[in-house]
């Protein structure tokens, strides 16, 4: 059954447009298609604007504020329900937070890694080797 339904409170992350990857809070329902959506900015940097539905992914998360809450009204929400707590302790934003962190490694930090997984893959033969004999 669907319970992913836009909604005052339902957290969501933006998958298009400038804040793409950024978490936001919907606050209000403009139309079918559109909803005003809310960081709030010193959370997640993303400012109050209105935006399309399409562009947004939600998340299981949803805090209890009512349409069309204010900034304050939203943090304190957030911070009651420990919402962005929750959130990051999710595979999704693992998942992200990995993502981001390799794509800012450096070619020093690439090649590390390489030379670790060998280190290991070399050890696992090993170990796979005895335990066959």
């Amino acid at each position: 059954m669907f319970t992913r339904f836009v909604e005052p409170g339902r957290l969501a992350l933006i998958t298009y447009g400038p804040c793409a990857g950024k978490m936001c809070t919907v606050i209000d329902i403009v139309d079918q298609k559109r909803v005003v959506v809310d960081g709030p900015e010193q959370l997640t940097g993303v400012r109050r604007h209105m935006m399309p539905v399409k562009r947004l992914s939600l998340t299981d998360f949803k805090c209890s504020i009512f349409r069309g809450a204010r900034e304050k009204q939203l943090k304190a929400a957030l911070e009651k329900d420990e919402i962005m707590k929750k959130w990051s302790e999710t595979a999704w934003a693992k998942k992200l937070a990995a993502k981001a962190f390799r794509a800012n490694m450096t070619d020093f930090d690439r090649h590390k890694l390489m030379v670790a997984r060998k280190k290991r893959a070399k050890e696992v033969r090993g170990v796979i080797k005895k335990g066959k004999k």
